[in-house]
């Protein structure tokens, strides 16, 4: 499972050939969620409430990087990483 960007301890990756909805996997923690990429919503698991939304923060600032790796991903390019949060 690839990462494309970690930021205050969270980790944010996809998996290759992942199945649709477009979506990203963050983990902090131990704790592991799944969101879409066009919603933002959580599809599965949960984080603790600030790191969630730092996720949401990050993820709104790069959608269209999280699409495009999306794509990558699909293919079976390699992923570029996405600039973290600061």
């Amino acid at each position: 499972m690839p990462s494309v960007s970690e930021f205050f301890g969270i980790v944010i990756y996809m998996y290759y050939n992942d199945h649709n909805p477009p979506h990203f996997h963050a983990e902090y923690a131990g704790q592991e969620a799944k969101f879409t990429i066009s919603t933002l919503e959580i599809l599965r698991g949960e984080l603790p409430r600030r790191a969630r939304a730092l996720v949401l923060e990050w993820a709104a600032l790069h959608r269209e990087a999280l699409f495009a790796n999306w794509d990558r991903a699909r293919r079976g390019e390699s992923l570029e990483m996405i600039d973290p949060l600061d």
